[in-house]
């Protein structure tokens, strides 16, 4: 694995863009942009090796796109209350779209990807509560669209239309702690993508370099709807509740934003 300074890497960021269009180093992958930055820096999993500063991590994304940059992992608390397939699965979950077809007929789905500024149209958001120090998880069932009152009816049988009860969430210092070991520094590349015959190609045209993340500044863009918290389980397997943001945004976070490509 290469050794880099700060100054040597910025370097190489100006050399992979002045190389132009660049084949995918990883067919059939979705991460195939961070992946192919990481093959052509020769590191691995976006854990830059700059000496004395393993804080520093890479992020990178599509221009032009729609799509959440995944910040980090990390599931609700109380972790031994299992929030997610113990209570919003099975008490707020609804049937899957593949069951009977690719899962069996019991096979449930919760699937939601929800922030602090409005409800989602299952009726559930994120609540920051600044005097007990928690990010939580609120449903309002008056919020509830009414595509969906049929699964309403069902959340009624199982559980009630109350507030959810314990309600998930994540401690300030905890998420602090998450949040600040893996954001406290990074570089934001952010590349153009072409398909010729088939193949992808991307085209790293702009990189930032982001310096002292704001754990204010992440709650902050959880109530303006720009970070969001993402929970993907069904009843054979949780994939992981995730915090996601979305196109750029990310300087939002930090004290110190440059441009050192583009």
């Amino acid at each position: 694995m290469k050794i880099y300074t700060k100054e040597n890497l910025i370097r190489e960021f100006k050399i992979i863009s002045e190389k132009g269009w660049i084949p995918n180093a990883r067919k059939a992958n979705n991460g195939g942009i961070g992946n192919t930055l990481e093959d052509l820096l020769g590191i691995e999993e976006n854990n830059l090796p700059i000496p004395n500063a393993s804080e520093w991590e890479l992020k990178s994304q599509r221009l032009d796109t729609t799509a959440l940059t995944t910040l980090f992992h990390m599931e609700p608390s109380p972790r031994a209350v299992k929030f997610v397939s113990q209570l919003l699965l099975l008490k707020y979950g609804w049937k899957h779209k593949e069951s009977g077809k690719k899962y069996s007929k019991e096979e449930m789905s919760f699937r939601q990807t929800i922030h602090g500024k409005s409800s989602s149209d299952r009726g559930f958001i994120v609540k920051i509560d600044r005097k007990e120090r928690k990010v939580l998880i609120s449903f309002n069932s008056d919020s509830v669209s009414s595509r969906h009152e049929e699964w309403l009816q069902t959340v009624k049988k199982r559980v009630g239309l109350g507030q959810l009860n314990p309600q998930p969430y994540w401690g300030f210092d905890d998420l602090s702690n998450k949040a600040g070991t893996k954001l406290l520094n990074c570089f934001y590349a952010q590349a153009e993508v072409k398909k010729e015959n088939g193949n992808e190609f991307y085209h790293y045209t702009k990189v930032l370099m982001l310096q002292k993340f704001k754990f204010e500044s992440f709650l902050n863009q959880i109530e303006e709807g720009n970070i969001l918290v993402d929970f993907d389980a069904r009843t054979g397997h949780n994939h992981g509740t995730k915090f996601r943001m979305k196109q750029d945004c990310l300087p939002e976070l930090y004290e110190k934003s440059k441009v050192v490509v583009g």
